[in-house]
């Protein structure tokens, strides 16, 4: 059994889908007792009493994400070691056993309220495998202490946007592997925050495949249902070697939505992928790492890369162990939330008149891509695959970025397109892409012309376009060009 193009087609996002994937780019919070052990992964035998951040302030990292352009931030409110940010009522092993605000503090609770107060979204990380907790390996009894404590993060802080799992599974005390109640889980979710998306180990959201920045060429959003069995997540997942924790989920299959991949699918889902990476070496504060925050040129081409590759970016800052984002890595946000500020300020499109080979009707005319307004689009019949759209810029332009956008709520369709430019006698060809999806960042050497024309050469039933925006990033934002 195979899978149709139509079919294909005619897969769109949930409204908590959609809404996720106009975040973009959000942070990611590592903080707990590791950041005092200096380690990565705890044990779950430390005591409480090791979290003490001096200088605390929330405010802080809110700022620090929200002056790079983030628009959420995801906390990790339980790590692996099993200690709570929280004070939750199912266990000792929180903040309310820890000197810090005198053991009347909820981390939780201060991240979120400073999430609202700057109009930030806010999410949660909870590790399902808790190395603390006695029952852990009884996996009844701690299904049912883990959606104990599942509900309290749930009912307790707000609208979540996101809450986000991992696969990682050990034996607990008693030698005995956890099997997790994923269902039970999703389904708690689902009444409590219905329009939050559950990433990675959840059915929204499509972990990409590793943890170092690296996006596909051709990223699909439209994929085989397969790739939502979390138990094969799980067991590809975070796998322990020696004291190192890695990754094992290979990038290697860089196809997962072609039209080869259909034909061997029975059935495929809307799950779009994230892109997330540290800004550091490693996801907890290490003292030993202030030199090796990446820098704003690296940080910019991942925002490209993930954000202009229909993905999303979660990018993780460490708090160090006075509970703040250290000067540097504040100091690259800010400068990260500037350098793109410039070059995305002027779009040298934005009302253009735009003549498009075909189109449905006056409501899906080719003016649609430039009009600035995210519920318009053009489109041309059903049937019709292949068609081009002619930018008239008004007046030479010099321009190396253009930025293309699909309209989802109709699915993703594009699969091969190219951009030409009109050098006063004839069109010349000079960026050939593939898919488009949520957001496409084209990036080329710099050209000048008045006249720009999307080729589009392959797309599933017919196309759709709802945004064309065009932009001069000046020659100090080093980039190498991408061809597709």
């Amino acid at each position: 059994m195979s899978v149709s193009v139509i079919e294909a087609a005619l897969v769109a996002p949930s409204f908590r889908q959609l809404a996720w994937q106009e975040i973009e780019f959000y942070g990611f919070i590592h903080f707990t007792v590791n950041t005092f052990t200096d380690k990565e992964w705890g044990t779950g035998e430390e005591s409480p009493q090791l979290f003490n951040p001096t200088e605390l302030d929330a405010a802080q990292w809110v700022a620090a994400c929200k002056s790079a352009g983030m628009k959420a931030i995801i906390l990790t409110c339980k790590h692996h070691d099993g200690f709570c940010l929280w004070p939750s009522e199912w266990t000792d092993h929180s903040i309310k056993s820890s000197p810090w605000r005198s053991g009347e503090g909820d981390l939780v609770r201060e991240v979120s309220d400073a999430c609202h107060e700057a109009g930030l979204k806010f999410g949660i990380y909870v590790s399902p495998w808790d190395r603390h907790e006695p029952c852990y390996g009884d996996s009844e009894r701690y299904n049912s202490f883990f959606l104990n404590q599942l509900h309290e993060l749930l009912t307790g802080y707000g609208e979540l946007f996101c809450v986000w799992f991992d696969g990682a599974c050990g034996e607990g005390p008693n030698g005995k592997r956890q099997v997790y109640d994923w269902d039970a889980y999703y389904s708690l979710i689902r009444k409590h925050q219905p329009h939050a998306v559950i990433s990675v180990c959840g059915p929204d959201v499509r972990w990409c495949g590793n943890e170092a920045g690296h996006t596909r060429k051709v990223e699909w959003s439209v994929v085989p249902a397969t790739l939502q069995d979390n138990e094969k997540i799980q067991a590809n997942s975070q796998q322990l070697e020696g004291d190192e924790f890695s990754r094992r989920i290979g990038s290697d299959e860089e196809d997962l939505g072609s039209r080869h991949v259909l034909a061997e699918a029975e059935r495929v889902v809307w799950y779009p992928a994230e892109v997330n990476t540290s800004i550091r070496p490693g996801w907890f504060y290490h003292e030993n790492e202030d030199a090796l925050v990446k820098s704003t040129e690296e940080l910019v081409d991942l925002y490209e890369r993930t954000v202009g590759g229909n993905s999303t970016f979660l990018l993780n800052l460490p708090p160090d162990r006075r509970g703040l984002i250290h000067e540097n890595d504040e100091q690259r946000m800010r400068e990260l939330g500037e350098r793109l500020g410039r070059m995305y300020r002027r779009n040298a499109a934005a009302g253009s008149r735009v003549v498009a080979s075909v189109c449905k009707s006056e409501e899906h005319e080719g003016s649609r891509i430039t009009d600035g307004l995210k519920e318009t689009y053009w489109r041309p019949s059903a049937g019709i695959e292949q068609a081009w759209l002619e930018v008239e810029l008004g007046g030479k332009q010099m321009i190396d970025r253009i930025v293309l956008k699909e309209y989802l709520p109709e699915g993703q369709r594009i699969e091969k397109f190219h951009l030409e430019w009109f050098d006063g006698e004839k069109w010349q060809t000079f960026y050939e892409g593939n898919v488009i999806g949520y957001k496409k960042i084209c990036r080329f050497e710099p050209i000048e012309t008045e006249r720009l024309r999307i080729q589009i050469t392959e797309s599933r039933w017919y196309p759709t376009v709802s945004e064309c925006s065009v932009y001069w990033t000046r020659m100090e934002e080093k980039h190498e060009p991408d061809r597709g």
